[in-house]
């Protein structure tokens, strides 16, 4: 026996000291593997969608109605339904708002917790009772673990017409209800019902990147996320930029704000993380008073006034020539990166002719050794002797924009959060899962990224860019850690990130040029290789995962459902799983996202239609409509023992058994 060995068994026979308590864990433990394994959704690409991905989770991707109706079958009519599953989706807004229109409010509070309690019974049976009463807020855990006790199904004799069982309370129930209406903890009741079934229904989140960006509320999913009891992340690209911003760095910070006035949606940083803009719009307002910011339209219809319109045209642009400038010394520090060919301002040509204001009124840029006319030839704050220096304006700007990320402790939170559960990849119950892709060659072969001098390809490229983003946030040393933090910045937009996947970001171009062909971004060759089966299954290998039961789960590429593209690719082996819960990219997919489930029933995906708003889906009792598709179906159903959890619990059921012949 090694030391390592005989260090568990005095830990466990600390933890159960005599034969019978390690008997009974071992009984326990051994139930608990007989379960069905847990159902697992997988998310991605929510870009501060928070109404539609809230919802998503508060009715288990449709799962919440179709227990209802198992469990009712026809005893409730289909508007009791709709108003018992809104009820399950927001237990305080539709508690308050059904027991006011109740004609007996009393009678109302009682028929809302049988019937939740009902709801609740066929998904406690699929869970340990400790994964049961840890949901539980403490206050309430005794009584409503008696409430699952007592109420009870009551067979109603053969012949009874409609319905041939009801669910009811037993006398004991009947008044530990009576009684919670009486010293006014009914509505907590509800809540707590009502959380424990949405908590049951999904028992763990996979994340698969892009939190933020675009949608108005990324703070709020993460105040979600962080509720959430059993949770992992997969860092998305937009995720791991807004990280590097909230560590200060130039780069990163000049895409978040440029991308939120680009959206209007500079609300993000102002009102959500309490971002102090004002020295950036005094900047911007006055650099570019006079400039009409040709190219700089906003994206989509984000409801502004002509005032708020126009300012965020004016930050746009000039958190656009900040970028390009600042990105421009990141280049030159780092030449291993490869960006060389992303420092353009130099190479632009003026005509002789100008305006009143003297600007010059055309030029021309050469693209991949093409030349093409610019849209915009005002640049206000650029030098063209030294084009990348900034203004004095410029830097006291930028200084002023990194002391408010820094200092913002909602953000800082959020990040600490990111990274507490997050992970550049995950590997989960035999499955890959990662925000983009493996970075590959046309041939399928690994590609090999230099990262400051050293070379890395596949799963070795995943782990070191990992440990580099939390050396960012943690090492003592101010060299790694700013190595961290631009390496962050590269994951964005380099050619050899996991994160990017694209030959190029072509800002520059997309701001300057018309011409779509100049803004042409080349995705990764993982994106167009899916018929190869044995370039999908050499990465699994590389992962150190079985080719034949293995898949991988990512997002990041929009998928056409409209024009037919399919989500499972690979001959099931790969599930891509952007669907547009942004609505920005709701036109390209013609659905608003995907949620994938793994349960022990097998693989699902459901396509999501719009939510009009969260008020609606109250006040209405709307619900998300969502088409599901067995995907890949269990030939039987799956148990713990054959996932991760089974594994570890086999691991202590050994141990334990050990403990035992040593006691």
């Amino acid at each position: 026996m090694n030391a390592q060995n005989k260090q568990q068994l005095q830990t466990l026979h600390a933890l159960y000291p005599t034969r019978e308590e390690a008997a009974a864990e071992v009984a326990r433990l051994s139930a608990a593997a007989h379960l069905p394994k847990e159902t697992e959704f997988f998310v991605s690409d929510i870009h501060g969608e928070f109404a539609a991905f809230s919802h998503i989770l508060r009715n288990a991707s449709g799962g919440i109605r179709e227990l209802i109706d198992f469990v009712f079958e026809d005893g409730l009519s289909e508007d009791k339904k709709r108003t018992l599953a809104s009820l399950v989706y927001y237990p305080e807004e539709r508690a308050a708002i059904d027991a006011e229109a109740a004609i007996d409010e009393s009678a109302y509070y009682f028929g809302a917790i049988v019937e939740l309690v009902a709801l609740a019974h066929p998904l406690v049976l699929r869970h340990t009772a400790e994964r049961v009463y840890d949901l539980l807020p403490p206050e309430y855990a005794v009584l409503i673990r008696a409430l699952l006790v007592h109420c009870h199904y009551a067979h109603k004799p053969e012949g009874t017409p409609e319905i041939a069982k009801s669910y009811e309370p037993d006398l004991y129930a009947n008044a530990l209800i009576n009684s919670a209406i009486e010293t006014g903890i009914a509505r907590d009741i509800i809540v707590a019902l009502a959380e424990l079934i949405q908590h049951l229904a999904v028992d763990h989140l996979h994340m698969v990147g892009d939190v933020y960006d675009r949608g108005p509320y990324p703070d709020l999913i993460m105040e979600e996320l962080m509720r959430f009891p059993s949770i992992d992340i997969q860092w998305g690209n937009h995720d791991a930029v807004w990280m590097g911003a909230a560590l200060g760095q130039w780069g990163c910070i000049a895409h978040v704000v440029r991308n939120c006035a680009r959206y209007g949606n500079l609300s993000i940083l102002e009102d959500s993380y309490g971002i102090n803009l004002r020295p950036l719009a005094t900047f911007a307002q006055t650099a570019y008073a006079e400039d009409p910011c040709v190219g700089y339209a906003l994206k989509g219809d984000p409801g502004l006034t002509s005032e708020e319109h126009r300012l965020n045209v004016q930050i746009q642009k000039a958190m656009a020539i900040l970028q390009f400038k600042v990105e421009a010394q990141l280049i030159d520090e780092y030449p291993s990166f490869g960006l060389e060919d992303r420092k353009q301002l130099h190479t632009i040509k003026f005509s002789s002719e100008t305006d009143a204001n003297g600007n010059p009124t055309a030029g021309t840029v050469e693209v991949d050794g093409i030349e093409y006319a610019i849209t915009d030839p005002v640049f206000p704050t650029v030098d063209w002797s030294d084009p990348y220096k900034l203004t004095s304006e410029e830097e006291a700007v930028m200084t002023s924009l990194a002391q408010a990320f820094i200092g913002c402790e909602k953000l800082q939170r959020h990040m600490q959060f990111m990274l507490d559960v997050g992970s550049l990849y995950t590997i989960y119950n035999g499955n890959l899962l990662f925000h983009a892709c493996v970075p590959l060659n046309p041939d399928g072969s690994l590609k090999e990224v230099d990262v400051f001098g050293t070379i890395y390809k596949g799963r070795a490229l995943f782990d070191v860019f990992d440990q580099y983003v939390r050396d960012a946030f943690y090492s003592p040393d101010p060299e790694l850690r700013k190595r961290g933090k631009d390496l962050i910045w590269y994951m964005w937009l380099g050619a050899g990130s996991p994160l990017f996947a694209k030959s190029k970001m072509a800002t520059f171009e997309i701001y300057l040029v018309a011409d779509k062909a100049a803004r042409k971004e080349v995705k990764n060759p993982f994106y167009t290789l899916f018929d190869e089966e044995a370039v999908f299954d050499g990465i699994f290998e590389d992962f150190g995962l079985d080719p034949k039961t293995a898949h991988i789960v990512c997002g990041h590429v929009p998928v056409k459902v409209k024009d037919g593209e399919d989500p499972v690719k690979c001959n099931g082996k790969v599930f891509t799983i952007d669907g547009g819960f942004s609505s920005a990219y709701q036109g390209t997919t013609g659905i608003a996202g995907f949620t994938l489930i793994y349960s022990s029933q097998g693989y699902f995906l459901d396509a999501h239609k719009p939510l009009p708003s969260t008020q609606e889906a109250i006040d209405e009792r709307l619900d998300i409509f969502s088409e599901r598709r067995d995907v890949q179906l269990a030939p039987e159903p799956i148990l713990v023992a054959q996932t991760d959890l089974g594994s570890a619990i086999e691991e202590e059921i050994d141990a334990l058994t050990m403990t035992i012949e040593h006691i």
